[in-house]
This record gives C-alpha cells, sequence and structure tokens, in this order.
C-alpha cells in the first residue's frame, strides 16, 4: 500500500485563479493505489499546482527540499504559500509519512544555489549530492545525483523531473524508481511530459484536461500515441507543419 492512499480537493468557489483550471475547479477525489502515479496533461491544467499542494501539506521547500530544507524564503520563495495546500484533505495509511522530497525543474537552480550556501559553513552537505557543488555538475548529472543519493525512503513529489534528462538517464531514472518502489520504501508522485517514464509498470496514471481529472492508461494518452505516432512517420508530419 502507498503512504499516501488519497487526495481530496472541494470544489473552489473563492474567486481566484484556481477557478479557472478545469482540473481542480470542481474538487478533486483521487484514489492512489500504487506506489508510482503519474500527472500527465498540458502545461496550465492543474499538475504542478496541485503537486505544490501536497508537497506544503508534507511541509517540503516550496522551492525543493526535504523537511530539513524547509524555508519557503529566499530568491521568488519570498513568503510563498501554495493557493490549495489549506484545502487539501490527505489520508496517510497507515501513518503520515514525514520523509521524502519535493523537486521542481524549474526551481532547481535555486535549490543547487541554496545548497551551496550551506556548504560555505559545512562542506560535507555535497557528500549527500554526489560529493560536489550541483552547479559544477551538468543539468543532467546534478539531477540523477539528487536522484541517486538522496532517495532513500519516504514520498517524492516530483515536477517534470525529466527536464534536463536525456533518454538514456530517464532509463537510468526509471531503475532508482523500481529499486525503491519494489522495496516498499518509496512512493513517488510525478508530474510529467515524458512518454518513456509514464510507461513505468504498474504505475497509475491521472490524465488533466478540460474535462477534469480521470484515470487513463499509458496508451490511451496523448503522450503515447502523438509520439508513436509522429516516430512511425515524421517526414508526414514536418511536412504538414513546414508546407502547410
Amino acid at each position: 500500500m502507498p503512504f499516501l492512499s488519497q487526495i481530496s480537493l472541494p470544489p473552489v468557489y473563492d474567486g481566484s485563479y484556481l477557478q479557472q483550471i478545469p482540473g481542480l475547479k470542481n474538487g478533486l477525489q483521487l484514489k492512489l493505489k500504487d506506489n508510482v502515479t503519474f500527472f500527465v496533461g498540458e502545461n496550465g491544467s492543474g499538475k504542478s499546482t496541485l503537486l505544490e499542494g501536497i508537497a506544503e501539506q508534507c511541509g517540503f521547500s516550496l522551492r525543493g527540499g526535504n523537511r530539513n530544507h524547509n524555508l519557503n524564503t529566499g530568491h521568488r520563495f519570498e513568503g510563498y504559500e501554495s493557493a490549495l495546500a489549506k484545502d487539501l484533505k490527505l489520508l496517510w495509511t497507515p501513518r503520515r509519512i514525514n520523509d521524502g522530497f519535493f523537486m521542481r525543474a524549474e526551481s532547481f537552480f535555486n535549490f543547487a544555489s541554496y545548497i551551496d550556501e550551506l556548504a560555505v559553513e559545512d562542506p560535507r552537505i555535497f557528500n549527500a549530492y554526489g560529493g560536489r557543488s550541483l552547479h559544477q555538475q551538468s543539468h543532467g548529472e546534478s539531477f540523477l545525483a539528487l536522484f541517486n543519493n538522496q532517495f532513500e525512503s519516504g514520498i517524492y513529489i516530483l515536477d517534470e523531473p525529466e527536464a534536463a534528462l536525456s533518454p538514456a538517464r530517464i532509463l537510468a531514472f526509471m531503475s532508482v524508481i523500481n529499486e525503491l518502489d519494489k522495496s516498499g520504501r518509496a512512493q513517488f508522485l510525478i508530474a510529467t511530459h515524458s512518454p518513456m517514464l509514464i510507461c513505468y509498470p504498474g504505475a497509475t496514471i491521472y490524465q488533466f484536461d478540460e474535462a477534469g481529472v480521470r484515470e487513463t492508461g499509458y496508451e490511451d494518452t496523448e503522450h503515447f500515441y502523438l509520439t508513436k505516432s509522429f516516430l512511425d512517420n515524421p517526414a508526414l508530419y514536418l511536412r504538414h507543419l513546414m508546407d502547410g
């Protein structure tokens, strides 16, 4: 059983921008029955907003990190709070988990800078990130250094982790997920656009779109059929795009 088993959100009537997000405005009742759950959909469909609210409820820093990095201040996160967190209801089975990590690709630079700041006082902190500053590693190397060194047990909330990963490194990341999934030590909630990542066996996939949020199968996602269709006949797509 996953640690976090249900996510509930009442309908939004507060007049905020959340009412403009189809996947969230009518509320949510999501069952999490697997250790790996993917959120898929277009930008602006509510995937990242939901992950952010869950992360804040877990006590994680909104600029990325675990509970020990819970400093939602500095850079562009000064005084920042999730618009959803106060209304989300999380059901934990059998108990609430405090360990884990929140990673958002768009603010990873700020997180790496924060680790550098801490390392001024204690350079040993780099041991938890591959032995050197994340800024001294390539984007893909730094992401994998985080995954390989920080992911041990708990709940991992990841927003577009594939952003800096090559196809080969996406496969390496899937191996990290598999090791922790099979051990029963970890649960993953991942918002992604990667057709490779969402084919992880046994995962639950939730589609966010104009109709709301619903569970779907891998081959029913736009990620799968559009990518497969393009790779089967790229000339057709390119001719349409460039000659049309």
